[in-house]
């Protein structure tokens, strides 16, 4: 398995993407933006498995992906509605 130079690259920006949203996460000002750059890291880590998938030509990790997305899914709503409060 060796990878090409956009292969290299859209990982290189994938990692890019997740380092960008952990610094959002540790300096967010606000508990809202904590929660977009959670949310954001989650797509972006269901998208490097979906990849990864891709890149091996292995069919399991798809299924992988679509678990982490859905559960990732959950806990972002279940943290927003815990931070928004007793709004109605």
């Amino acid at each position: 398995m060796s990878l090409t130079p956009l292969e290299f690259i859209a990982f290189g920006m994938i990692c890019l993407a997740l380092l960008l949203g952990l610094l959002r996460l540790l300096l967010g000002p606000s508990a809202g933006d904590r929660i977009v750059a959670a949310d954001t890291m989650s797509v972006t880590t269901t998208a490097t498995i979906a990849g990864l998938a891709a890149l091996l030509n292995t069919p399991l990790y798809l299924d992988v992906a679509m678990i982490f997305g859905v559960l990732s899914f959950v806990f972002v709503v279940a943290i927003a509605r815990t931070i928004e409060g007793d709004r109605e």
